[in-house]
């Protein structure tokens, strides 16, 4: 047997593994072949030598040459790229401001009485316009645009697919796991730090995605982000060139989505959880996600309208649009962590603070809850001694309205009026509070 090294120039994603071996396994005399996207080659077995050209010729057929790769720098040197940036930047950031300031980012939806099925709809709708958006739809136009920039010649159907089995497989496994979480109870709800790492992952995930489409960095755009070959053939990707894409990856994805920490959908499954039934539990959970898919086709199905220049502008924006949402998710996730960057106020000893008061040897501390966040956010406490954390719950469907304290384990769903949470700080430092998405933030701070 004889083992032959070909550098191959071209490949992009795992995809291009399985089609290449494909290709190669069908050259007389070869008993096996092994491709790697990281190394950039095909490791052949043979019984024999093997013409070099015939597989040049092979490779070449499949849509790929034969060679090393040159290096790419990090940064464009194209002064045009940043110019145009630079504009698209500007615009991004005037619509933020202007979203922000006409309240358009603080979607809120408010009932009063028992919940039902029309307002657990209207949750998703708000949902999907608001933090889905920002946490999937995020990921969506990141990956749609890309499949589009890949995929010149794919009509605007084609380019749509995706994002409507995507949304399928989202409302099938929302009605299968909301179903399980009324049975099951807390079983699948996950920590507050693995929610924030998991946040943390979303976000650096968007970022590569993002800087990807601007086309500012050579390097980052030859960065892969794909799932291994062995797992790509399970879920049905197809085996011939030019398939890249298969339904039931895309189905898979969207049904993984129901573990990503968004505060309208954990407010949700805490809803499915309290029924203790599966079919009243599944029906919440697809509902709900039937309420997001407006926004989140939307947003996914813009990716396929674009062409010739339209299209290089729009993925750029879409590039700088998912940079900024990378860091909100980033950030985000690091206050779901708990952990805290050092400040000067927390080497103050001995702070009074007119918030917390003294009752019976317990500190009592108010604060209310509504679509905005918290307010107030800041407590200094004392070591030690107990404390009664009083909430006045104003919106139980908002994303604030699931509340979590990671290095104290404190998780709760905020219901409409008075919630009582109680613990003892053990040790000086900071104790950050949050949202169960860590978009909406406050803190004790420990003193002796």
């Amino acid at each position: 047997m004889q083992k032959i090294t070909v550098p191959i120039k071209g490949m992009h994603c795992r995809s291009c593994e399985i089609i290449i071996e494909e290709k190669l396994k069908s050259v007389p005399d070869v008993k096996g072949v092994s491709v790697s996207l990281r190394d950039k080659q095909a490791v052949i077995i043979s019984k024999k030598s093997i013409d070099p050209d015939i597989l040049k010729t092979v490779i070449e057929s499949a849509g790929y040459s034969v060679g090393e790769d040159e290096k790419k720098p990090w940064f464009s040197r194209d002064a045009g790229e940043y110019f145009d940036l630079g504009i698209i930047f500007i615009i991004v950031l005037a619509l933020y401001f202007f979203a922000k300031e006409s309240g358009l980012i603080n979607f809120n939806i408010s009932a009063s009485g028992q919940k039902s099925l029309p307002v657990v709809f209207a949750v998703g709708i708000t949902a999907g316009l608001s933090t889905c958006m920002a946490l999937v739809g995020g990921l969506i136009l990141g990956i749609s645009a890309r499949h589009a920039e890949k995929h010149p010649d794919a009509t605007r159907l084609q380019n749509f697919r995706p994002h409507i089995f995507f949304n399928i497989g989202r409302v099938i496994s929302y009605f299968l796991l909301g179903g399980i979480i009324g049975i099951a109870g807390k079983g699948l709800q996950l920590s507050g730090m693995a929610l924030g790492l998991l946040t943390m992952g979303v976000g650096i995930v968007m970022f590569i995605l993002g800087a990807q489409l601007t086309g500012i960095s050579p390097k980052i755009s030859a960065i892969s982000l794909t799932i291994p070959s062995s797992i790509s053939r399970f879920f049905g990707i197809k085996k011939h060139q030019g398939k890249e894409y298969s339904h039931r990856n895309s189905m898979l994805i969207g049904a993984l989505t129901f573990f990503l920490p968004c505060g309208f959908t954990q407010a949700m499954q805490l809803y499915a959880l309290s029924t203790g039934s599966f079919i009243y539990g599944a029906l919440i959970m697809s509902v709900f996600a039937l309420g997001t898919v407006p926004g989140l086709l939307g947003i996914g199905g813009l990716a396929s309208i674009f062409r010739g220049k339209a299209a290089n502008y729009f993925f750029k924006f879409a590039g700088v649009l998912v940079l900024f949402l990378s860091f909100f998710n980033f950030t985000n996730g690091f206050n779901l962590t708990g952990w805290t960057v050092p400040s000067a106020s927390s080497l103050v000893s001995d702070i009074s603070d007119p918030n917390v008061n003294v009752e019976n040897g317990i500190q009592v501390v108010h604060m209310d809850q509504n679509s905005y966040g918290y307010k107030p956010n800041h407590f200094t406490i004392k070591k030690g001694m107990p404390v009664k954390w009083v909430v006045q719950g104003n919106d139980p469907y908002s994303c604030s309205s699931s509340l979590i304290m990671p290095k104290t384990g404190i998780r709760k769903y905020l219901e409409t009026g008075e919630n009582i949470i109680e613990f003892i700080p053990d040790e000086i430092g900071v104790l950050k509070f949050s949202c169960s998405m860590g978009m909406y933030t406050g803190q004790f701070e420990v003193t002796e």
